[in-house]
């Protein structure tokens, strides 16, 4: 097979107004081919008329089906507004919004990356970004005001009953903090991202292997639960995110730390395994299922902030889109959650493998070999 690289353009910084000039970067043709292909199979085999199924996992998917449509310029995928996140985003109604999230405080900063995916890419066919933009901000607020220092010395709580602070949650509110400012450049959100990394490296929730693990327990200690992948990959992001932002290269240094034991402490032959993953007989549950893409699309998002890091993890990431085409795609573009081997009957095929898919394929399409 012949690969041509294309172009395709990527949202710079954006105002609520006036988008600034785009980006342009070059992409693998045939990576963004097979994206296409199983995003198709995504909206033939799992859309319900209003979203994919969970509702924070339906945000991950918006997030990455406007991923594509930005890396390969189409319009196939363009149906927020028949989503009920997009539904929502439309009324800018903070009650509405509240109801919706329900205290889950990850669920919402899933769904603040997911919006303002989706008024990059109305910025770029000149259509109205406000609500999208709007809404993500309102609900980054609603995070925003749940940071605390009388439990634990800081964080952001897992959610509205108070009982656990964890690490994807505060990467999240680092990620979106720094981000925001990237984007709008209010210094208060800047000052988040930057009290949020500090709390979170002093917190002990990344272990001597370099890996965060789930949280913190009632003594404020780490918890010793699971390392998940998609763990190892937001904080990644959110360190890039700050590094726009400050220019300080020691944050690429920290993020390098876990990006590097993931590949070192969460691979069998240099490809992602989740620890439920099991080629046999798999235990992952929906949510699990789709944390390795969120890894991948993670390591695009750290990548686009420090695009000469890129050589590092190039042949990595081609391993990733190997695996993920040969071992875990089935009939008709179906993806499975096992990667790291052929199934043997134990692979999960579910709306959110199938966005994991996507996610693993976009990010092989800009920083994988081609």
């Amino acid at each position: 097979m012949k690969f041509l690289t294309v172009c395709a353009a990527v949202l710079g910084v954006a105002s609520y107004v006036t988008a600034m000039p785009l980006e342009k970067r070059a992409q693998c043709a045939a990576t963004l081919s097979t994206a296409h292909s199983v995003a198709d199979r995504l909206q033939s085999g799992y859309w319900n008329g209003g979203g994919w199924g969970i509702f924070w996992t339906d945000a991950n998917t918006i997030e990455d089906l406007y991923n594509l449509m930005l890396a390969d310029g189409t319009t196939s995928f363009d149906v927020i507004d028949s989503t009920t996140i997009g539904q929502l985003a439309r009324r800018q109604d903070y009650n509405a919004w509240a109801s919706a999230i329900n205290g889950a405080w990850d669920d919402a900063l899933w769904v603040t990356l997911a919006l303002w995916k989706v008024g990059d890419y109305k910025v770029t066919h000149g259509q109205d970004s406000a609500p999208y933009y709007n809404s993500g901000n309102m609900v980054y607020d609603m995070v925003a005001a749940e940071y605390d220092t009388a439990t634990c010395g800081g964080g952001v709580w897992w959610n509205s009953a108070h009982t656990y602070k964890n690490a994807v949650t505060n990467e999240l509110f680092l990620y979106t903090s720094a981000a925001r400012y990237n984007r709008w450049h209010d210094q208060a959100h800047l000052d988040n991202a930057k009290k949020t990394w500090n709390w979170l490296k002093n917190s002990g929730m990344r272990n001597g292997d370099g890996l965060w693990n789930d949280g913190l327990n009632s003594a404020c200690q780490n918890n010793g639960q699971e390392t998940w992948t998609y763990n190892q990959g937001v904080i990644a992001s959110g360190l890039g995110a700050l590094y726009v932002a400050t220019g300080d290269a020691s944050y690429l240094t920290e993020a390098e730390i876990t990006l590097d034991a993931t590949m070192a402490h969460k691979t069998v032959n240099g490809i992602l395994k989740e620890s439920c993953d099991d080629a046999a007989n798999s235990s992952c549950n929906n949510d699990q299922a789709m944390f390795k893409g969120i890894w991948m699309k993670h390591l695009q998002f750290y990548l686009d902030a420090a695009p000469d890091h890129a050589a590092k993890y190039s042949a990595f990431i081609g391993a990733q889109e190997s695996a993920v085409v040969h071992y875990a795609t089935g009939s008709g573009w179906t993806v499975g959650n096992v990667w790291y081997a052929p199934s043997q009957g134990g692979s999960r095929f579910t709306a959110q493998t199938q966005t994991s898919g996507i996610a693993e394929h976009v990010s092989a399409a800009k920083y994988g070999p081609c």
